[in-house]
């Protein structure tokens, strides 16, 4: 699609019907807005429609990547100030509780009402709504979920959900279909690490954030949560513990070093031969096809992430928004709608980025494999895989990935590991006042 196309699109379904001569941009001509986001794959790939957008529009877009790591310290210290450098951040979607509760986002409700800004073919009911949920809601349920008290701060962009990645070949050999259940998952562990000599599932397991994450992809299946909803720790339950132990397992049956992998790590591991099976991110798929990145090329399947007593995959990636100190509003309105329209999403997929509308997964049913099992994973994403509250660092790095690495490099009973982990979740919920209310009622 060449620069230019979206609004061909647009007036190909009669976006400027009746009133061929206006244009809605042309306000904003010559405008400079400053974009702040991270320098990862989704959105290296958006540069070209950057530039599309500036040529459409006239806008001019500046763009400040950086390192992951670096971005949420940067963009707080801009979004604090009186008048800051940025007109669009791009968060990960732990922080975005943090950015409300300091004031430092936009409310998109005061874009959506000016109809002067708004594309009516927008559509934002095509934005699936785990991403929608996740990545921009703030104020519902427990402060980060859906609900009558919450507010719309950002759109995803770069979004996630987690499915299975398999080698055809390496599952035929062992005599395996994909597992459908964690039952089946346990059983072909061992299977497939005997009959073919290669890992049977990759996981990220490095102290830390890492093994915190390889275990939630399996807290959520398995009926498992961190709170309930008065804020005590529930994830030493019978759930907890049997997420933990089926870490223990991959550990155990996987290819060497889990215990030393990221997500770099173990997404290697599986591209370069060296595990017959991959649950995480969907960004997999991409991945298996880059020859840059890959040895399985041709290899490999895609399924449903294995179910427990429930079916609930990831939420996670990145949601973009408004500075509340941005001097530009409105142009940087119009740049997030135009990289979000249901154009600007499959341009991203023509580009070789991540979609978030459920029309533009639909589109490419046909062309990605993983697309149709993507397409039935999102209505159990759930919003809840993690708590998005500014605690969750510490108790993610200090307090899980602590307590995690010892259940998968040591044979020690679980329980009690997982119980000493809660003891600690709570003493650090109590320091931040979750349990006023209830002390006070009593």
């Amino acid at each position: 699609m060449a620069a230019g196309s979206l609004a061909a699109v647009a007036l190909g379904t009669g976006l400027f019907s009746g009133a061929a001569a206006a244009n809605p941009y042309e306000k904003y001509e010559g405008t400079t807005i400053v974009v702040s986001w991270p320098a990862l794959s989704h959105f290296q790939k958006a540069e070209e429609l950057v530039e599309e957008f500036t040529e459409e529009t006239g806008i001019e877009v500046e763009v400040d990547a950086l390192q992951y790591l670096k971005l949420r310290d940067r963009q707080i210290l801009e979004m604090a100030k009186g008048e800051g450098e940025y007109d669009v951040v791009s968060w990960v979607v732990m922080w975005k509780g943090e950015y409300v509760s300091k004031g430092l986002l936009t409310p998109l409700s005061q874009m959506f009402t000016n109809g002067a800004l708004v594309d009516p073919a927008y559509d934002i009911d095509d934005i699936a709504d785990a991403y929608l949920q996740n990545g921009g809601i703030v104020g519902g349920k427990k402060g980060y979920m859906p609900g009558k008290s919450g507010g719309l701060y950002g759109i995803p962009f770069g979004a996630e959900t987690s499915i299975m990645a398999y080698r055809k070949d390496l599952l035929e050999q062992a005599g395996i279909e994909p597992p459908k259940t964690y039952d089946e998952l346990l059983a072909a562990l061992p299977v497939i690490k005997e009959k073919t000599g290669v890992g049977a599932l990759t996981s990220r397991g490095k102290t830390g954030h890492q093994v915190t994450a390889g275990w939630l992809l399996h807290l959520a299946p398995l009926g498992g949560k961190i709170f309930d909803d008065q804020w005590n720790p529930v994830f030493n339950d019978a759930a907890g513990v049997e997420a933990a132990r089926v870490m223990r397992e991959i550990t155990r049956t996987g290819p060497t070093g889990i215990a030393s992998y990221g997500f770099s790590e173990a997404s290697a591991a599986f591209l370069q031969g060296d595990a017959a099976m991959y649950i995480d991110t969907l960004k997999i798929a991409a991945m298996s096809r880059d020859p840059k990145l890959s040895k399985i090329d041709g290899k490999v399947g895609f399924a449903l992430h294995p179910v427990g007593s429930r079916c609930g995959s990831e939420t996670g990636g990145f949601a973009v928004g408004i500075p509340a100190n941005s001097q530009n509003k409105e142009a940087a309105f119009l740049f997030i709608q135009y990289i979000t329209s249901k154009a600007g999403d499959k341009r991203m997929v023509e580009l070789g980025g991540d979609p978030i509308r459920l029309s533009t997964i639909a589109h490419f049913a046909d062309q990605f494999p993983e697309y149709p099992v993507v397409a039935e994973q999102l209505p159990c994403a759930d919003p809840d895989w993690r708590p998005l509250i500014p605690e969750w660092n510490e108790l993610n790095i200090d307090v899980l990935g602590q307590a995690l690495t010892e259940v998968i490099t040591s044979d020690k009973p679980i329980q009690p590991i997982m119980d000493a982990a809660a003891e600690k979740a709570r003493a650090i919920m109590e320091r931040e006042g979750y349990y006023a209310w209830t002390s006070y009622r009593q």
